[in-house]
C-alpha cells in the first residue's frame, strides 16, 4: 500500500519541541519499535522524552475489483491484509457457509460466532436494513479489521467477493468504506448444453467463476433438436446417451446456491423439440403437403402438451429456483408468409379453441400460457421475444417476461413495443451477448472490449439503446453460449473465448455507466484478481 512521505515540522509554544515527521517504511500496518529522532529540546522541557511520531498514510483508493465497486469513501490507515492468526467470524449463524468459503480462499481460520479482533474479518446481517436491496452490502476496513454487512446473505457474499479480489489484486483491502449494489437484478450466463454436451465439472467451474463476478443466474438450455441432456424418469425415452444425471444436476444446483446463483432451466417448446420427436414421431407437425416441419410438434395434439408438461413438472423439484425459461421461439409454422394456408389443421384448431377470429399465432400463445401454468404460479417465467405476437385474440400471460434476443426474425418487433406494454424484459442481445460456436449465419464471436466500451443493458436490439425512461423494465441481461456447430470449439476453448466477454458483461450489469478504467487496464486487472497474470 502506498504511504504518504510526509516530512515537515511543527512549532508549538510553552515547552514544546520541534519534531521532524518522517514516513514509516512500507509494512503490514503494525506499529514498529524504535524511535525516530527529533531535534534537541529548546526549552525547559529538555528532560522530557522525544515524542514518537505517528505513521502517516496516504488517502486510500477504492479496491480494484471486477465488477468495480460503485462507491468508496477513502480514509487514512493501514488497510487490512490476511495474516497469521487472522479469522473469519460471523454475527449470524446463517453466514457460516460464506465465512468458511472466504476463510479457505484467504487462508484464514473460521472462528464461528465471535467478536472481531485485529486481523479478523466479520460478516454480519443488518436487520435494520431489510428494506434495502438484498444484494447490497457495506464493507468497512478500519482498525486492521474488516466488517461486511448486508440486509441478506447474498449481499454479504458479494462483499466477500470484493474482499477476495482486492487481496488478490493488491495484497490488501484499502482503508475506508465500500457501499455497493448492482444496477440490475438479473445478471446471467446461459450455456446450450443440448447441441453440445458439457461435462458437469466444466459447468461447476463456470459456477465458481460466475460467483466471483457477482452473477446470479446460470441458464441451462438442455433440450433441442439435437439432444435432450438431463435424465428423466417420466420420459426416459427422450434422453440422449450423453447427458447429465440428476445427481450431477443436484450438485451443480447446490454449488450454484452456495454462490447465490439460481439455475434457470429451459425446455424450449413448441419448436426445438427434435429430440422429443425422435422418440415420438407421431407428434411431428406436417404442412398441407405432408412435409415434416423441423423441430416442431403439432400443438393441436393434446399428447404433445402432456409430454412437455410431464417434463416441466418433473424438473420442478430438480430446479427449485424461482426462474424458468419456456422457450417459444422459432416455431416453424409461424415463420412462413401464410401460416393458415400452410397449416390448415392448426388454423382450424385455433378457431375451435379460441373463436372464429383466432389464428395460429393465437394457438401458439395459448400453448405458451399453458406451459407457464404448468411451471406454476410461484415462479417467474420468460420466453423468447419471437414467441410474442402483435394483435390476435389472445395475449401472453402478463407474468411472462420477454427474453429479447433478436430483431432478425420474420415479424420481429422492436423492444420498445414490449416495454410500452409494461412487460419486463431480459436482454439477450444477439449483437453483443451471443457466442455462437462456428460463427454461422453472420454471427461473430463477441469481444469483451466491444461489450465493455459500447454495450449497456438498454441496448436490447442492434446497437441502439432504448429511452432511459424504460430502464427499470429491463431486469438485466444474459450472456449466452450457443452450440450451433458443436465441434467448432472444445469445452476449454469455449471457456477461454468467453472469459473477457463475461467479465465485461459483469461490469456493465453491476454499473451501466461508462467504466472509469481503460480496456487495457481492465484486461490486466482481470488477470490480477484471478490470482495470476493478465
Amino acid at each position: 500500500m502506498r504511504r504518504a512521505a510526509l516530512v515537515g515540522g511543527g512549532v508549538v509554544t510553552a515547552g514544546a519541541v520541534v519534531v521532524a515527521l518522517v514516513a514509516w517504511p512500507d509494512g503490514d500496518g503494525d506499529g514498529g519499535s524504535g524511535r525516530r529522532g527529533g531535534r534537541a529540546p529548546t526549552s525547559s522541557a529538555a528532560a522530557e522524552p522525544t515524542p514518537e511520531p505517528s505513521r502517516s498514510y496516504a488517502l486510500s483508493r477504492a479496491p480494484r475489483t471486477i465488477p468495480a465497486v460503485r462507491e468508496h469513501t477513502p480514509a487514512r490507515g493501514p488497510g487490512w491484509r490476511p495474516g497469521p492468526g487472522g479469522r473469519v467470524v460471523v454475527g449470524d449463524p446463517g453466514l457460516r457457509d460464506e465465512a468458511r468459503l472466504l476463510a479457505g480462499e484467504l487462508r484464514l481460520r473460521y472462528g464461528g460466532e465471535a467478536r472481531a479482533r485485529p486481523g479478523d474479518v466479520r460478516l454480519d446481517l443488518d436487520r435494520a436494513a431489510k428494506g434495502r436491496n438484498p444484494e447490497s452490502y457495506t464493507l468497512t476496513v478500519k482498525d486492521r479489521t474488516v466488517r461486511v454487512t448486508a440486509p441478506a446473505e447474498a449481499g454479504v457474499f458479494y462483499g466477500t467477493r470484493t474482499l477476495k479480489q482486492a487481496v488478490r489484486a493488491d495484497g490488501a483491502a484499502p482503508e475506508g468504506v465500500v457501499r455497493d449494489a448492482p444496477a440490475k437484478p438479473r445478471r446471467g450466463f446461459m450455456v446450450d448444453i443440448a447441441r453440445k454436451h458439457f461435462s458437469a465439472e466444466w459447468i461447476e467451474r463456470r459456477v465458481e467463476e460466475l460467483g466471483d463476478l457477482k452473477y446470479n443466474e446460470l441458464g441451462l438450455h438442455f433440450s433441442d433438436d439435437q439432444a435432450f441432456r438431463v435424465a428423466s424418469e417420466s420420459h426416459p425415452e427422450v434422453v440422449s446417451a450423453e447427458h447429465l444425471t440428476k445427481e450431477q444436476v443436484r450438485r451443480i444446483v447446490d454449488l450454484a446456491a452456495s454462490r447465490h446463483i439460481t439455475v434457470v432451466p429451459e425446455i424450449d417448446s413448441p419448436g426445438h423439440l427434435g429430440a422429443v420427436l425422435k422418440a415420438h414421431p407421431d407428434l411431428q407437425l406436417r404442412d398441407t403437403r405432408g412435409v415434416a416441419t423441423r423441430g416442431a410438434v403439432d400443438i393441436a395434439n393434446p399428447k404433445a402438451a402432456r409430454i412437455v408438461d410431464d417434463l416441466l413438472r418433473e424438473y420442478g423439484e430438480l430446479f427449485p429456483g424461482r426462474q424458468w425459461h419456456i422457450g417459444a421461439d422459432e416455431y416453424q409454422a409461424l415463420v412462413v408468409r401464410d401460416p393458415e394456408a400452410a397449416y390448415p389443421r392448426l388454423a382450424a384448431a385455433a378457431r375451435e379453441r379460441l373463436g372464429p377470429g383466432a389464428r395460429i399465432q393465437d394457438l401458439a400463445t395459448a400453448w405458451l400460457n399453458d406451459r407457464a401454468r404448468a411451471v406454476g404460479p410461484a415462479r417467474s417465467v420468460r420466453a423468447w421475444n419471437d414467441g410474442f405476437f402483435r394483435g390476435g385474440v389472445t395475449a401472453a400471460d402478463e407474468r411472462v417476461e420477454v427474453a429479447y434476443w433478436t430483431g432478425k426474425e420474420l415479424g420481429a418487433r422492436e423492444p420498445v413495443e414490449y416495454l410500452r406494454e409494461g412487460r419486463d424484459v431480459v436482454n439477450y442481445n444477439d449483437e453483443y451477448l451471443y457466442y455462437v460456436l462456428g460463427e454461422p449465419n453472420d454471427f461473430a464471436y463477441p469481444t469483451g472490449q466491444r461489450v465493455y466500451e459500447q454495450w449497456t443493458p438498454r441496448v436490447l436490439r442492434g446497437t441502439r439503446p432504448v429511452d432511459p425512461a424504460y430502464d427499470e423494465r429491463i431486469l438485466g441481461a444474459v450472456f449466452a453460449v450457443w452450440c450451433d456447430l458443436a465441434g467448432a470449439q472444445t469445452q476449454e476453448q469455449v471457456a477461454r473465448g468467453i472469459r473477457m466477454p463475461l467479465r465485461a458483461t459483469a461490469q456493465k450489469l453491476w454499473d451501466a455507466r461508462e467504466p472509469a478504467r481503460p480496456w487495457r487496464d481492465f484486461v490486466t486487472l482481470a488477470g490480477q484478481v484471478e490470482g495470476g497474470g493478465a
